[in-house]
């Protein structure tokens, strides 16, 4: 099995997404060492946004592409192939602003892409990636689960995965962390009890 384990946050080592989604995959890690592990941790290796240099690059042919360009089509190929190559995908997604980081929001526009994760029919959008498991590492510094103000965050992302077929999805969610320390500790330690105890159960 493969498992791609995707970071977004810019704060290193004292990020809360980056240690809980650690402590995802050491679980499952120890719940099946046979496990494949592939990692990008897209703060410190960013992706370049999705711009009309992107769009330009993926319809010029190959043997004609300039550097730039061709730099932009390898981009692009290899950060989708490693997501359809995934079994399972564990996602470290705080919150800033209201949404996700735009790191991982480069790395959403990179994936979605149609014939590939999803496709349109006549019968509506159809997504292709019904056979991946995500589990998503949510943090913030608030409390946003169902309000107006977790729409961009949470929302977004289960919309999403949902939009290219991803049902089986999974939340691993410490939020409140800005709300003082007592607060910070019990929504951390309620978090890692959640991937001690149940995520992995049945594995």
């Amino acid at each position: 099995m493969k498992l791609l384990h995707i970071d977004s946050s810019i704060l290193g080592d004292n990020s809360a997404s980056r240690q809980l989604s650690r402590e995802v995959v050491d679980a499952w890690k120890a719940a099946d060492p046979s496990i494949e592990v592939v990692y990008r941790d897209l703060a410190a290796d960013a992706i370049s946004h999705f711009s009309a240099a992107t769009l330009v690059a993926a319809g010029t042919p190959q043997d004609l592409r300039d550097a730039a360009q061709a730099h932009e089509a390898q981009l692009s190929a290899e950060t989708l192939e490693e997501f359809l190559a995934a079994d399972a995908v564990v996602i470290g997604a705080p919150m800033y602003n209201f949404s996700v980081p735009t790191q991982l929001k480069a790395w959403i526009d990179r994936i979605a892409v149609a014939g590939k994760t999803f496709r349109y029919t006549e019968a509506g959008p159809e997504g292709l990636c019904g056979d991946k498991k995500v589990i998503l590492v949510s943090t913030a510094g608030g409390l946003h689960q169902g309000q107006p103000t977790g729409v961009g965050h949470e929302d977004f992302l289960n919309v999403f995965l949902g939009f290219i077929g991803i049902t089986d999805v999974e939340t691993v969610r410490a939020h409140g962390l800005a709300y003082g320390p007592e607060h910070r500790a019990k929504a951390i330690d309620a978090a890692q009890a959640q991937i001690a105890g149940e995520l992995f159960a049945a594995a």
